[in-house]
């Protein structure tokens, strides 16, 4: 599976290496292993439900979503199961098969956890506070969770996990909520209850996803579009910093603040100005007296990213890749210099893989404060991505990175028996 620091794919924790393959091709083979766990050993098989959810990568349209923009991301298969049968109670119990922690809550009386709470069931916890606001009946449970996506590497994983939640807890499957519903409840949970103000993209992603396609999400009206990838000649690869971030207590939510400051001093003079949405690059540039440095600087990036979106699926649509690559870069240029969610780890990643004879285009995905890059590679080029990143990476900055080939794949849903 590893060869010189290099992940081909990551492994679901707690499941044998040599298994893994077989059961990331044949999920109905991971439920038989999740079966005979023991958190579910006295169950029948058909007692119990398997669910899944995917990451995602983002292919362009870093920071957004929550500023009603545009975004461009597709679920991926590095993705998160659980296994529960339903309990005689209203607790929910659930156990990590990669380190065998085992946690849960009580479905009635949720309440939001004290700030600063870092439990990994809080974002369960919070899903059915969110969904039980709906008016969806839930149920108790015991269950297992396996995951092959990375912690904390800005693919999603916390989406993955309510997303998996919500198909889990919820009395009937499928769940009463549309995708888009179920997604904005996931993404509620997030917000109001684990205290981090993402906005939708990761949890629609996972919600939606469409295989082959990257999905074109309007945050303001919520419309979406497939958007097919060249996937016959092309591949997404996906570099893991292994410099992890910490959402929570990154910079994240000062970002998003200063996004509506920003708004807040355009709006003074134009009461039509609601978010960054509104406003057009010439309209941020006439008026940049009207606000302080750092604030342009954040502003600038959402504004010009929102047109890269849109510039970026013309350029798919039209076959032109070279178009596409270089919006990727200015895309990273933009996040590392405007809206400084760069780290050292990316930077250096995305130079590697750039340089690579057959990589089209490369820059960070997700939140940043490390975590992933995105590459769009040619099928002939992806060894001479591992060679290069291999070789290079190591020394510039004293980690080993993964690097995994992901396909687009659909969205959360049951794995049958």
């Amino acid at each position: 599976m590893s060869s010189g620091g290099i992940d081909a794919r990551p492994t679901p924790p707690g499941v044998a290496e040599a298994e893994a393959d077989d059961m990331l091709v044949h999920p109905h083979r991971l439920r038989r292993a999740l079966v005979k766990t023991e958190t579910l050993a006295g169950h029948q098989a058909d007692e119990v439900r398997m669910v899944r959810a995917p990451g995602r990568v983002n292919l362009i349209g870093e920071h957004t979503d929550y500023n009603e923009g545009f975004v461009l991301p597709a679920a991926i298969g590095l993705e998160t199961w659980i296994a529960s049968a339903p309990s005689n109670d209203r607790r929910v119990e659930l156990t990590r098969l990669d380190s065998g922690e085992r946690d849960g809550f009580q479905l009635d009386g949720l309440a939001p956890p004290p700030e600063g709470s870092e439990r990994w069931i809080d974002y369960v916890a919070g899903v059915a506070w969110s969904l039980a606001r709906e008016g969806v009946r839930l149920r108790g449970v015991r269950g297992v969770i396996a995951s092959d996506l990375p912690i904390s590497s800005g693919l999603s994983s916390s989406a993955a996990l309510e997303l998996a939640s919500a198909w889990t807890l919820c009395a009937e499957a499928p769940p009463p909520l549309d995708g888009m519903r179920l997604a904005q409840a996931c993404q509620r949970a997030e917000n109001e209850y684990v205290g981090v103000k993402v906005g939708l993209m990761d949890q629609f992603a996972s919600a939606l996803g469409r295989p082959s396609a990257a999905l074109l999400l309007d945050c303001r009206s919520l419309e979406y579009r497939a958007v097919e990838l060249p996937l016959d000649d092309y591949l997404l690869v996906v570099c893991d910093t292994r410099s992890p971030r910490r959402l929570e207590s990154s910079q994240y939510n000062a970002r998003r603040e200063q996004c509506e400051r920003g708004v807040a001093a355009l709006a003074r003079h134009r009461p039509e100005i609601r978010s960054l949405r509104d406003v057009s690059v010439g309209l941020l540039e006439s008026a940049r007296e009207e606000l302080d440095e750092e604030t342009f600087r954040r502003c600038e990036h959402v504004v010009r990213e929102n047109d890269r979106v849109l510039a970026f699926e013309r350029a798919l649509e039209d076959g032109d890749l070279a178009a596409a690559g270089r919006l990727m870069a200015e895309s990273h240029a933009s996040l590392r210099d405007l809206y400084e969610v760069s780290s050292a780890e990316l930077d250096a990643l995305v130079e590697i893989c750039a340089s690579v004879d057959g990589v089209v285009g490369a820059r960070m995905t997700g939140a940043g404060f490390g975590g992933c890059t995105v590459n769009l590679a040619a099928r002939d080029a992806v060894d001479r991505v591992r060679e290069a990143v291999a070789r290079e990476y190591p020394s510039r900055s004293g980690l080993d990175a993964a690097v995994y080939v992901v396909e687009p794949v659909g969205g959360a849903g049951l794995v049958e028996p």
